[in-house]
């Protein structure tokens, strides 16, 4: 022991050991009244830390169960799928990287089986024409933006 520390630890208060039954206590030490700590973070405007202390105090939340920190791999009740290591063999050795890219060896978006609302959704867009060609025609406008303005023409 160094300086009279290390050694076990007996808690003093509430009590080492609990009691049977009806006299039983608590023996973590954990806290009386079942509530979350109020929590205010630090910098943000003037007055805001006293405000949401105060709103904190107006409605407090009951303690997590377990204690103040969830358990790793829960969310909701719910165990997280174990991620496949960095190092690992592929599992799919005959399907090219870029399968469902618009480029590269394999099939092509189209394989994804998703609905081609492109259309769609430019012809949403041509009640915003006049915005978007005042927007393209400004001075310094990329070349981005008059080919928005082209694709909008092209889709009606």
């Amino acid at each position: 022991m160094a300086n009279g520390h290390g050694g076990p630890r007996t808690p003093s208060s509430p009590a080492p050991v609990s009691g049977p039954g009806a006299l039983s206590k608590r023996t973590d030490g954990g806290p009386g009244d079942a509530r979350q700590p109020i929590r205010v973070p630090t910098g943000g405007q003037y007055g805001d830390a006293s405000q949401l202390r105060q709103d904190q105090q107006g409605a407090p939340l009951a303690a997590t169960p377990g204690g103040d920190q969830a358990a790793p791999g829960l969310l909701a009740g719910l165990t997280l799928p174990q991620g496949v290591p960095i190092g690992a063999p592929t599992a799919q050795p005959d399907t090219p990287v870029t399968a469902g890219a618009a480029s590269g060896p394999g099939p092509g978006p189209e394989a994804l089986g998703l609905p081609n609302q492109e259309g769609q959704d430019m012809r949403a867009l041509v009640a915003y024409l006049p915005v978007f060609e005042h927007m393209a025609n400004q001075v310094g406008s990329s070349s981005s933006a008059r080919n928005l303005v082209r694709s909008i023409k092209g889709a009606v």
